[in-house]
């Protein structure tokens, strides 16, 4: 079924495409409707207001992550589907500085091994003398 009532902001898209913006949406959501506290890891919110914020965040997610991780009784579920997401913008900025120092189609860098610079070396030398 459709979600009929109009959300905030965009909900977190299943492939969390657009996590960075919607984290930042949700934080600034939260706090402006008392319920900042929520979302510290000092949990001096009360369940109600947890509750509450757990109940928003669920609005703005795609259907298919609301069904597959998210429950209201289930509050862990909420900061594992964080977490890993989380493991993914990581993954995906280390992906990103990788390819940005060595862009597809460049040449690898040439690797350098002092054994083998001594062999050279040794090799070259010998074939001077004869």
């Amino acid at each position: 079924m459709a979600n009929l009532a109009k959300l905030d902001f965009v909900a977190l898209d299943i492939t969390g495409k657009n996590y960075l913006t919607w984290v930042v949406d949700v934080k600034i959501h939260l706090e402006a409707g008392n319920l900042g506290e929520t979302i510290n890891d000092e949990k001096s919110a009360s369940s109600q207001d947890r509750a509450k914020a757990i109940i928003f965040i669920r609005h703005h997610l795609d259907e298919g992550l609301k069904s597959e991780y998210l429950t209201v009784e289930d509050l862990l579920a909420l900061w594992k589907l964080i977490s890993v997401l989380l493991v993914a913008k990581q993954n995906n900025e280390l992906l990103l500085k990788n390819h940005q120092s060595q862009p597809t189609g460049s040449a690898p860098f040439p690797e350098v091994n002092a054994a083998s610079l001594e062999v050279n070396a040794t090799s070259s030398g010998g074939n001077i003398h004869k």
